[in-house]
């Protein structure tokens, strides 16, 4: 399969084609991926194009090539896309902003969980990226009205066009979340979330090819990974109510020092929860 190429292909040849493509340049979920493409171009759910028996446009195949020359150089497939789900909604995604992933789907959960039977919530989401999981709150808490704060101006414009589709209640803010003035801009919070840069130096340096593709100051938390988790606990404690939660995603083994860092910042009530694969993702505490 090339650009230009003039044979005639169904979805199902097509396919296999780009499972080949895929498979050939290294992609370790070829067949998955090939799927995914498959459902990109011709705007049908897999089982469904499977089915067609209809010759595709040159157009489509022209278009396959291109994403799979594209994907096995490694940008990774949303970028491609221009677009991903989480939590049931589609978010824009590309590049200079962070992909959402399944893993922080357990930190809307536990948002929803926490403020289930509560009639309004103010709410601040830190480090937002696409607003993915400042959206998903706002559709499945009651009441939610706040603020989404990003510092980075390419990643904000995702954030902006995202929460204007799916959450027009939360305000998006351009501003670093690191500075105690920007906290102060905000009180008597009843939930914060976050999901912040955590791989730390040595991950950095061992970061799969499509990730490399994803900006940085995204990724790294520092040298042990805890230095958003420091600060941010530290400058925004204040900005909630009593009772006001603070609910973290945190990377795989960093868990009890996360919860340690809230206790040192005098919240009580602190647990962990796992993700689906038993991974201690999601860390919280509540403000005395």
């Amino acid at each position: 399969m090339t650009a230009g190429n003039e044979k005639s292909m169904n979805a199902r040849s097509l396919f296999r084609e780009i499972r080949k493509k895929l498979e050939e340049g290294g992609i370790e979920n070829a067949c998955g991926e090939a799927g995914f493409i498959i459902e990109y171009l011709t705007g049908r759910s897999y089982p469904s194009a499977m089915l067609d028996d209809s010759l595709l446009s040159k157009k489509i195949t022209d278009s396959a090539a291109d994403i799979c020359k594209r994907r096995t150089s490694g940008e990774p497939l949303q970028y491609i896309f221009g677009e991903w789900d989480f939590y049931g909604m589609t978010f824009k995604v590309g590049k200079g902003v962070l992909i959402p992933r399944a893993d922080t789907e357990l930190l809307v959960e536990e948002a929803i969980r926490l403020r289930d039977g509560f009639d309004n919530t103010k709410y601040v989401d830190l480090c937002s990226g696409s607003g993915c999981v400042a959206a998903a709150v706002a559709k499945y808490v009651k009441g939610v009205h706040g603020a989404a704060i990003e510092k980075s101006t390419e990643a904000f414009r995702y954030l902006k066009e995202n929460l204007s589709r799916l959450a027009s209640e939360i305000e998006p803010c351009c501003i670093d979340a690191l500075l105690a003035e920007t906290a102060k801009k905000y009180t008597e919070l009843d939930l914060i979330t976050a999901n912040p840069p955590y791989l730390t130096a040595d991950d950095m340096h061992r970061l799969q090819k499509e990730v490399t593709f994803e900006p940085s100051s995204a990724l790294f938390g520092g040298d042990d990974g805890l230095m958003f988790y420091r600060e941010l606990t530290h400058i925004w404690k204040s900005s909630l109510k009593s009772g006001g939660i603070l609910l973290f995603e945190v990377g795989m083994g960093q868990h009890e020092a996360v919860m340690e860092i809230l206790r040192e910042n005098d919240f009580c009530s602190i647990s962990c929860k796992c993700d689906l694969a038993g991974i201690e993702r999601a860390v919280m505490g509540k403000r005395i």
